[in-house]
């Protein structure tokens, strides 16, 4: 799965599943279960990177989202079976795909002539697919073509990974002809959500729940509006040079309001009906450390693991205005992230503790002294 997403957790997934997998194998009743009878549900499931990283793994994923696209992503790379939907049935269709020519029209000009975030002979391929995805009815089946045209368009463009700007120069991989290839579908179910984290976890039973909000300004609505025109293909209003759909505006979470965002994480804590909750938090949002700690050890016992990692490709390349001209240095290049496991129990919470302090994990319990 190489879809670039900011906040991506593709450097982190051996750590976060690492801590899920010692969870799992240190909870009494877990350890007993098959693995694919292991709930865990990611509420806030973005590019599904994490989310397929456990689904591989064979447990069972619940994923969702408040944007459309997330949700297609979720649908073919969580929800679908690869044994329903496997390569020689769907890579025909992909042949087909790949040989229409290109239609340009109200996305070609948007795209590639109001802005440049892709060359027009790729921005007609990909109105020519797209029309031709909706030709299915089989909902499942669109969604794992969608995907496919997502991870392939995303191949192409002229951007630094954010779809806030483009590049003033056409990256040399904007050159290249679209083509879309199988997804990384895999085999077992999983669950797809579309909707506010705040407004379904509560109906949602799962044993461990991975937590990754935003924790800042920046939307996610903002930061790849194509990707959810791109899905909805709905010619809708745009604002500003970076030509966003006017409806970003409207459609923020909770969580990108520093007035908002603690009373969210509160609610969204208290909400999740899980045995295990596992939040994992970035240095670079409104929240510090200690006041994440505490909103977690309202719900339960909390121990915190930390590691460093690089920042998403854009902060590596630098910073653009909506012209794609370089404005700026970036402050720095490494994020400290922070993984905080809620237990259910004392009983619980001291087996984890315990073993993460012998493997020189641990940098905070709660009744130690603030080690951040």
């Amino acid at each position: 799965m190489n879809l670039r997403y900011i906040d991506s957790k593709r450097a982190l997934i051996p750590w976060i599943r690492d801590t899920i997998r010692k969870i799992v194998s240190l909870d009494e009743e877990l350890c007993r279960l098959d693995k694919a009878q292991v709930r865990i549900i990611e509420p806030f499931a973005g590019s599904c990177r994490v989310g397929h990283a456990l689904k591989a793994e064979g447990y069972f994923v619940i994923a969702g989202d408040y944007l459309t696209f997330s949700y297609v992503l979720a649908k073919a790379l969580i929800e679908a079976d690869r044994e329903a939907y496997p390569p020689e049935k769907v890579i025909p269709i992909i042949q087909e795909l790949n040989v229409l020519p290109g239609e340009a029209g109200w996305f070609t000009h948007r795209y590639a002539y109001q802005s440049r975030f892709f060359q027009p002979h790729n921005t007609a391929r990909i109105e020519a697919i797209r029309k031709a995805i909706d030709t299915f009815s089989d909902e499942t089946l669109r969604a794992i073509l969608m995907t496919a045209l997502i991870i392939a368009a995303d191949k192409v463009d002229s951007t630094t990974g954010l779809q806030m700007a483009y590049l003033k120069e056409w990256a040399p991989r904007s050159y290249n002809n679209l083509r879309l290839e199988y997804p990384p579908l895999l085999h077992g179910k999983g669950k797809a959500i579309l909707g506010d984290a705040l407004s379904w976890v509560s109906q949602i039973e799962a044993d461990i729940a991975y937590v990754d909000p935003p924790y800042n300004q920046h939307s996610y609505a903002g930061n790849y509006h194509i990707w959810e025109t791109l899905v909805l293909f709905d010619n809708p209003p745009v604002y500003g040079t970076a030509v966003k759909r006017k409806d970003v505006r409207e459609k923020r979470s909770a969580f990108n309001s520093r007035r908002e965002a603690p009373r969210a994480l509160t609610h969204l804590i208290q909400e999740i009906r899980a045995k295990y909750i596992v939040l994992s938090f970035s240095d670079e949002g409104y929240f510090t450390p200690e006041e994440i700690l505490r909103i977690c050890e309202r719900r339960g016992p909390t121990i915190v693991l930390s590691h460093s990692h690089r920042r998403y490709i854009g902060a590596q390349i630098g910073i653009y205005n909506p012209r794609g001209e370089k404005v700026g240095k970036v402050s720095h290049l490494e994020n400290r992230e922070f993984l905080f496991i809620i237990s259910p129990d004392e009983m619980s919470h001291k087996r984890l503790t315990e073993n993460f302090y012998l493997k020189g994990d641990v940098i905070k319990a709660p009744e130690q002294a603030s080690l951040f």
